[in-house]
């Protein structure tokens, strides 16, 4: 048996007892992608793909149709579960928060943590690149320098605390700008005459609803098929509230 010397024996038990450590303990550091639209005719797509292109092991957590973090569902989960060591992915740092205040208390929060947050399309605020800017900070030297050296320390500090506000109220102003282009126009359309939203009392019609509704009069036993309710909901694929709104215009047309 070869015969090791006392610093490389140290070393391997070293490394041995870090291996246990980590097994024993089930460090398993998580990458989440957290993809957020708040409208009905976005697309999560995009988010989806280019937080795979960067980060191709990342569990996608999805979010729709939320406006403010008061109303999510899946964001409280994942802002909970996330610890140390773990990784959060945005596309933006407007799919984090649309609110400026909100945004930097949950950073700061996550921060200290120790979870890294990255953001896509804002690098320069992501943790690892705050936390680089912090560690740079200037050593004291105990000698009168030292009053300078602390000015310029906490000028750093208040540097990186001022991108992060920044990106997160600038991110605020485009939302509030966004929603009153939208405001503006819909306003121009009412005044030029046009129809906003539905005309009361008449159905919408979709391809999807048409095809649904066709499946729905092939299958269903309560008209030309043999089939439950309940099976002609697996079939369609459409949620139960909309199998039966279907099924009652379908009713309505034919005078049933």
């Amino acid at each position: 048996m070869t015969k090791l010397s006392k610093a490389v024996r140290i070393n391997v038990v070293n490394q041995t007892m870090v291996r246990n450590t980590t097994r024993e303990k089930g460090c398993v550091f998580m990458v989440y992608g957290y993809c957020r639209i708040s409208r009905a005719k976005q697309s999560i797509e995009r988010q989806i793909r280019n937080i795979k292109q960067a980060y191709p092991a990342a569990v996608i957590v999805e979010e729709e149709f939320t406006r403010t973090t008061l109303n999510r569902k899946e964001w409280p989960k994942l802002f909970k579960k996330a610890k140390e060591g773990d990784t959060i992915v945005f596309d933006s740092v407007s799919r984090m928060s649309g609110n400026a205040e909100e945004g930097i208390t949950a950073y700061e929060e996550l921060y200290n943590r120790g979870v890294s947050l990255v953001f896509l399309k804002e690098p320069h605020i992501n943790t690892d690149t705050y936390k680089q800017t912090l560690s740079n900070l200037l050593s004291m030297t105990n000698t009168d320098v030292d009053f300078i050296l602390d000015g310029i320390n906490k000028y750093l500090m208040a540097l990186a605390k001022t991108q992060v506000r920044i990106a997160f109220e600038q991110s605020e102003k485009e939302v509030e700008d966004l929603h009153q282009r939208t405001r503006e126009g819909i306003e121009t359309a009412r005044l030029n005459g046009k129809q906003i939203g539905a005309v009361p009392g008449k159905k919408l019609t979709t391809k999807k609803s048409i095809k649904a509704k066709e499946e729905i009069r092939r299958y269903s036993k309560d008209f030309c098929g043999t089939l439950a309710d309940g099976e002609v909901i697996k079939l369609t694929g459409i949620s139960r509230k909309t199998y039966y709104k279907y099924k009652a215009e379908i009713k309505e047309e034919q005078g049933l």
